[in-house]
C-alpha cells in the first residue's frame, strides 16, 4: 500500500486505516437501515452474515492454513443453541448469539485434540467429518424432534432488528481481523502457516496459535448461524448442517483472495449479488459460480482483491519509472 509520497505505509498504519474504512461504512449502514425497505435490509442481512462466514474462513485458512469444510458443523449448532435459549428460558437474541458463540467455540476446543493431529487434506476430510457427525446426531437423538426440526416459539424479530443484530457481529468480525491480522498475532498465524514445524523450533506454539484461532473462528459461525436460524423461524438438520455452508465459505474467500484483508468482504458482496442477480436461475448460478472459480483459480490465484492491487501496484510502477512525462509533455 502506498502513500502520495511513494513511501509504503507501515502494517500499523494501514490497518488503522482498513479499520477506520470498515467501521465507517458500518456506521453509516446503522444509520441508513431504518430508512431502507424490507427487501434491501434482508439482502444486507444477507450479505452480512456471507461476510462473518467468509471472513471467519479466511482467517483460519488464508491467515492460519487450516482448510476446514466444517463451518457447516458450527453454523448448525449455533442454530439449535439459539433456538434452546429461546423456548427453553426467558434470555433474549442477544443473550442466545452470546451462548451459541460459547457452544461454538467449546466444541471447538473439544475436537482440537484430535482434529489438530491431522494435516493437510486429512484435516480438511476430518473438519467435514464433524458436520456429518453433528447433522446425523440431530436426526438421530430424541430430543430435537429428528428430521423436522426445530420452530421457534416466539415470532422472529422484524428485519430491522436482525438488520443490527447482524452488523453488531461483523462489527466484531471486523474489530477481531483488526487485531489478527494486523498486530504482531499476524506474524505467528504466518508462521504457523508456511511452516509449522519450523514455527516450533522458532519458540512459536502452534497447538496454542490454532486453538486460539480456531475457538475465535468458530464462536463467530456459530453466532452466525444463531441469527439465521432465528430468522427462519424453523430449522432442520439438513439444511442448518448443509453442505452449502462450508461450500460458500470457502468459495467467497477464493473468489475475492484468500489471506486478503478485504478478500473475505469482496467475496461475499459478489457472491450475494450474483445470488440475487441470478435467483431465478439456480442451475445457471451454479453453473456460473464454478467457472469463474476456476477461470480465478487458474489465472488470478489472488482473487479480485489480487488483480485489483496487482494493478494497482503496475500503475503506481508506471509512474515511479516515467515521473517527469507530464511535465515535459506540458512543456
Amino acid at each position: 500500500m502506498m502513500s502520495r509520497s511513494g513511501h509504503h505505509l507501515t502494517r500499523g498504519q494501514s490497518t488503522f486505516w482498513s479499520l477506520t474504512v470498515l467501521l465507517a461504512l458500518e456506521a453509516v449502514l446503522f444509520v441508513v437501515q431504518g430508512s431502507l425497505g424490507d427487501y434491501w435490509v434482508e439482502l444486507g442481512f444477507h450479505l452480512l452474515i456471507a461476510a462473518v462466514l467468509a471472513e471467519s474462513w479466511n482467517l483460519l485458512a488464508g491467515y492460519t492454513g487450516l482448510v476446514s469444510l466444517g463451518s457447516a458443523a458450527f453454523f448448525g449448532l449455533g442454530s439449535y443453541i439459539a433456538y434452546g435459549v429461546l423456548n427453553r428460558t426467558g434470555l433474549g437474541i442477544g443473550a442466545s448469539v452470546v451462548i451459541a458463540a460459547i457452544g461454538g467455540a467449546t466444541l471447538a476446543v473439544l475436537v482440537s485434540g484430535a482434529i489438530f493431529r491431522l494435516r493437510g487434506l486429512y484435516f480438511t476430510v476430518g473438519t467435514l467429518a464433524i458436520g456429518e457427525s453433528l447433522r446425523l446426531f440431530m436426526i438421530n437423538a430424541p430430543w430435537f424432534n429428528g428430521a423436522t426440526g426445530l420452530v421457534l416459539d416466539q415470532d422472529p424479530p422484524d428485519s430491522h432488528a436482525l438488520f443490527t443484530y447482524a452488523l453488531l457481529l461483523y462489527v466484531i468480525v471486523t474489530l477481531i481481523m483488526a487485531v489478527g491480522t494486523g498486530s504482531r498475532f499476524a506474524i505467528l498465524l504466518k508462521a504457523v502457516r508456511d511452516d509449522e514445524d519450523a514455527a516450533g523450533q522458532m519458540g512459536v506454539v502452534p497447538f496454542r496459535v490454532k486453538l486460539t484461532v480456531f475457538a475465535v473462528a468458530s464462536a463467530l459461525i456459530a453466532s452466525a448461524g444463531a441469527l439465521q436460524g432465528i430468522r427462519l423461524g424453523a430449522i432442520e438438520p439438513y439444511g442448518s448442517f448443509g453442505m452449502s455452508w462450508s461450500v460458500d465459505a470457502l468459495t467467497m474467500v477464493i473468489i475475492g483472495g484468500t489471506g486478503r484483508r478485504f478478500g473475505a468482504l469482496v467475496g461475499a458482496v459478489f457472491a450475494v449479488t450474483l445470488s440475487e442477480l441470478l435467483a431465478d436461475y439456480p442451475e445457471l448460478h451454479v453453473a456460473a459460480t464454478g467457472v469463474i472459480m476456476i477461470l480465478l483459480i487458474r489465472f488470478a490465484p489472488g482473487g479480485i482483491c489480487g488483480v485489483v492491487l496487482g494493478l494497482m501496484e503496475r500503475l503506481s510502477s508506471s509512474r515511479r519509472a516515467h515521473p517527469t512525462e507530464g511535465g515535459l509533455s506540458r512543456g
